[in-house]
């Protein structure tokens, strides 16, 4: 994967660094995998703006993409790797023998022609799903369950990967990305290898039209606002704004907002890092 640095021959190229989408081999979707997109521009049933900052963008149609890997044994070839313009990862079209097709999160290193499966007692190679319980210990995994058969819940977004500590009885400590070392149980189903695109943090719009594209509207800052509308709001001047904070006052940079009766803070083995 690689990205590209453009020549400035307009404003909006300048600064902008695109991605070489190197990975990808078809821009043709698979019909039967699509379904409508509907958007709400931050809009509710009644027509009543209840979230900010969204609207427009470009019309899109969603990737179904299988996040439980629950074809279990039957082998899989990769036909092709995509872009998906719902997520930040590449997906790969996968054909099984039966004659199915499905989507699933590309892996890194993925490549077409390959053959991947799912299930216990299955080769740890990239893009193979298998539970805990049979993965082999430190290595990188990525889409992993929290809970069996619920799909892939964690490390899904792009270059994004956790690191396989521990097994101890029907547990097995998993370091996520964030930081936090957690248990999981070990019948939970991941994927082997991290995910794919990991250049994607390295872009650079450019110009502000592209995050419109995306369906993000303009945004004010809190510190330029009226103390009506934020907590941070107001003052004489160009006033700092005192302590950072969220609209309802929760204070952000540090501040944590986890329960302390949260019943699933038994599996937190290590709080992620500040």
């Amino acid at each position: 994967m690689s990205v590209r640095k453009l020549k400035p021959i307009t404003p909006g190229q300048r600064f902008r660094v695109v991605n070489g989408y190197d990975a990808i081999t078809t821009d043709k979707p698979e019909k039967s995998l699509l379904a409508p997109k509907k958007r709400s521009g931050g809009r509710n049933s009644q027509g009543k703006m209840t979230m900010r900052y969204i609207g427009g963008g470009h019309k899109k149609k969603y990737r179904i993409i299988d996040f439980k890997r629950n074809k279990a044994g039957i082998p899989a070839e990769v036909k092709s790797i995509e872009y998906d313009p719902n997520r930040t990862a590449f997906i790969a079209l996968l054909n099984y023998q039966d004659g199915e097709k499905r989507y699933i999160i590309a892996q890194n290193g993925l490549q077409v022609g390959q053959t991947v499966v799912s299930g216990d007692k299955v080769a740890p190679e990239i893009g193979n799903a298998m539970p805990l319980s049979q993965i082999p210990l430190g290595t990188i995994i990525s889409c992993i369950e929290l809970r069996p058969g619920q799909g892939a819940v964690m490390a899904r977004s792009a270059g994004a990967f956790a690191q396989l500590m521990a097994r101890d009885g029907k547990f097995a400590s998993v370091k996520l990305p964030s930081g936090e070392t957690r248990l999981i149980l070990v019948n939970c189903l991941a994927t082997i290898g991290a995910v794919s695109n990991s250049d994607h943090q390295l872009l650079v719009g450019g110009k502000a039209g592209r995050t419109r594209w995306l369906g993000r509207r303009p945004r004010t800052r809190p510190v330029v606002m009226n103390p009506v509308d934020h907590p941070m709001g107001g003052g004489e001047g160009r006033a700092s704004g005192g302590h950072p904070r969220s609209r309802n006052g929760v204070p952000a940079k540090g501040y944590r907002t986890r329960s302390k009766k949260n019943p699933t803070n038994k599996y937190i083995v290590e709080r992620r890092k500040k």
